[in-house]
């Protein structure tokens, strides 16, 4: 450790195979960072001064934009609003047979009515529903460097804001919008029993029931990152501006433009085809004379 330097840990982190995901990678980072770290507490006396800032800097991620990770938009993830409502009626019927008490069927509406990511609508406040002004305040994702703070206000339907009125009703602004049931097994026994209610963590909470909502919906390949992508394209489609596209789903223009640009070019395609007017005149052999013109 006293001959580590930036350039040592910065090509040990490019080195790493490009077949681990985004998350893998940077799980593993986190680990060899910890473990260096622990080293130099442990040895501190006897190593550099520098090694933490060494660590630090060495292993710095590289910029990178919020959906950098983010699966690219297919046409099988693309899907229609008639698709989105077989996934809701799905997760409705889902949450009522396993008891659920609304807890996934309103995770599943919000991610398909915002096309916010999982860690945004998990850290949703109850003050966040803004009825009165047919809006949700979606907080800014925290993904990249920096501190960012604030939300944006996304308009959404009144069925929207129905499904979130049990929530939303008699509980206080600061509270955490949308929870579910946490479990533990019973003392003594393999009976599993309530152990409070808790905002969801992790997107993996998510997958499990997923699963059977698309069975039960017949899509069964799609992915809940199809809600973000279907809802980033129904704004394209809807020739929404792309900077407020972007905005509305905490992203950049670029980042569209680059996962999105077939469906910003079909729209635009669109666009020119209603400026076309007919600039020709009609070849009629000049049989009929117009009267202003005998005149």
């Amino acid at each position: 450790m006293h001959a580590l330097k930036e350039y040592d840990l910065q090509k040990w982190h490019s080195s790493l195979p490009d077949s681990l995901k985004a998350t893998s990678k940077q799980r593993l980072v986190n680990d060899f960072k910890a473990a260096l770290n622990s080293a130099y507490a442990a040895h501190r006396t006897r190593l550099p001064s520098d090694l933490p800032a060494i660590i630090k800097h060495g292993l710095k991620p590289p910029m990178q934009h919020d959906d950098e990770a983010a699966p690219l938009a297919r046409d099988n993830q693309i899907l229609s609003d008639t698709l989105i409502g077989r996934l809701i009626r799905a997760a409705r019927e889902i949450d009522s047979e396993q008891e659920w008490e609304g807890d996934l069927y309103r995770f599943v509406v919000v991610l398909a009515s915002t096309g916010a990511r999982f860690s945004q609508i998990a850290r949703m406040k109850v003050g966040d529903v803004q009825r009165a002004q047919g809006r949700l305040m979606v907080p800014v994702s925290r993904k990249g460097r920096g501190g960012k703070s604030g939300s944006t206000p996304v308009p959404v339907g009144k069925d929207v804001l129905d499904a979130l009125l049990p929530v939303a009703t008699n509980r206080a602004d600061d509270a955490p919008l949308l929870e579910r049931w946490r479990w533990k097994q019973a003392s003594g026994g393999i009976q599993w029993e309530r152990a409070g209610r808790a905002p969801w963590y992790s997107a993996s909470e998510i997958m499990r029931p997923w699963h059977e909502i698309r069975e039960r919906a017949e899509i069964p390949e799609v992915i809940p990152y199809a809600l973000r992508h279907s809802s980033i394209v129904r704004g394209i489609r809807a020739n929404l501006p792309i900077r407020l596209v972007a905005a509305l789903h905490d992203t950049s223009v670029a980042m569209i433009e680059r996962h999105y640009g077939r469906w910003i070019a079909d729209g635009l395609d669109e666009l020119a085809a209603r400026a076309v007017v007919p600039l020709v005149p009609p070849d009629d052999g000049r049989k009929v004379v117009p009267m202003l013109e005998r005149a």
